[in-house]
């Protein structure tokens, strides 16, 4: 068993989804996995992972497209036929803030919601899936979630973070990368759906290309690089492309391949390195993917962020799937 295929079943054994285990979902992490399920399935040519893609996909729906267990709210968020129309919550540990509760910002990262860039991350998974199984529900759902999230646009910005029925902001403030984002995947998400999504692309158009791209986060400069290969899939324009590459160096110049914070965030830079490559672009820095990937392959005891960890890690050892489209 490759290091990918045992993280993956590990992942599916601790989690609930293929065990007894009590099921714990979190948006952004079951994202990547049914990547990771369906690259080992075509890869393997093995059932038991393409198995594991859909399962995922219906306890994912089942467990944040409805109501928490400790919220008087009960139910689906939207219907057992289109589970994403109304969005998916997070998967946090804590509860939504109340209307009445006063902010605070170490707790806001343990509580429910809903975050922009984690449905669009769910919406890729969707189209892959759909187009691995060929049946068009989950290209539906995907275009459904466009639809939902609609909520987070305000005045020509976006909140960062919404509760879970989509009516309040919970973090008023834009999340630096969620236009652009926005801009990618919808065009992902309106290339194989039978609805028209040009508005919501046009809108999302409007603000990526007015907002400051370049960070210091290796995640956010692997989440840049990733956008841009998507990009240059789509033929997007070589200007708005190159504006997006130059972010990316100006960030990436600064990471240091040889001191460690947290392992999902790294991972997430070699992922866009290998975007980069399958560019032939930032040659430079195409060594720190590997040297990234063998650091945590090596040193992958995790207590915190465990599932988080070794599901980016199993993608960024198996990333075509996930970057591919």
């Amino acid at each position: 068993m490759t290091t990918a295929e045992s993280l993956m079943v590990d992942f599916a054994d601790d989690t609930g989804l293929n065990s007894e285990k009590p099921p714990r979902r979190y948006l952004w992490t079951d994202a990547f996995a049914v990547c990771n399920f369906i690259q080992l399935s075509k890869k393997n040519n093995d059932e038991s992972f393409r198995q594991l893609a859909i399962d995922l996909v219906d306890e994912v729906h089942k467990t944040l497209g409805k109501h928490r267990k400790d919220d008087p709210r009960q139910g689906w968020l939207s219907s057992k036929t289109h589970p994403t129309k109304n969005g998916l919550r997070i998967g946090k540990k804590l509860p939504e803030r109340k209307k009445d509760e006063p902010y605070d910002e170490r707790l806001e990262w343990e509580r429910d919601g809903q975050y922009f860039h984690y449905l669009t991350k769910w919406m890729l998974a969707l189209v892959k899936l759909g187009l691995f199984c060929e049946e068009k529900k989950y290209i539906t759902w995907a275009a459904d979630l466009v639809g939902a999230s609609k909520a987070f646009l305000h005045d020509d910005k976006m909140y960062w973070k919404l509760s879970i029925d989509l009516t309040r902001p919970l973090v008023p403030s834009m999340g630096q990368h969620d236009p652009l984002d926005g801009y990618v995947t919808f065009q992902v998400v309106n290339k194989y759906s039978e609805v028209e999504l040009i508005d919501s692309i046009k809108k999302m158009d409007y603000l990526a290309k007015r907002i400051q791209l370049a960070t210091m986060d290796p995640l956010g400069i692997g989440e840049l690089l990733v956008a841009a290969y998507r990009l240059d899939q789509m033929n997007e324009e070589s200007a708005f492309l190159n504006k997006i590459l130059d972010a990316a160096k100006s960030g990436i110049q600064f990471i240091n391949p040889n001191t460690h914070g947290l392992a999902f965030r790294e991972l997430g830079l070699a992922i866009g390195i290998e975007a980069s490559k399958k560019m032939n672009n930032l040659k430079p820095y195409w060594d720190m993917e590997r040297e990234i990937i063998e650091y945590w392959v090596n040193n992958s005891n995790w207590i915190e962020h465990k599932d988080i960890n070794r599901v980016i890690l199993a993608t960024s050892l198996i990333p075509d799937e996930y970057l591919k489209f």
